[in-house]
């Protein structure tokens, strides 16, 4: 996701999209360790965004 599209979102939202790419992240995992990946770039982007989105979420809490 790009930055202004995270910046769009609520926190309910965000915090959704944060456990939806968790779960993601959680099958990718599966995925790798039995050989099924097709895109192992995709397990590093969605880290960063769940990273992005965290902080996002910091952000918006403090303010």
């Amino acid at each position: 996701m790009k930055k202004s599209e995270l910046k769009k979102l609520t926190k309910d939202q965000a915090l959704k999209n944060v456990d939806k790419l968790k779960k993601d992240l959680f099958n990718f995992r599966f995925q790798k360790t039995s050989g099924q990946v097709t895109n192992p770039a995709k397990i590093n982007e969605t880290r960063k965004t769940i990273a992005k989105l965290k902080t996002l979420l910091k952000g918006k809490l403090n303010a």
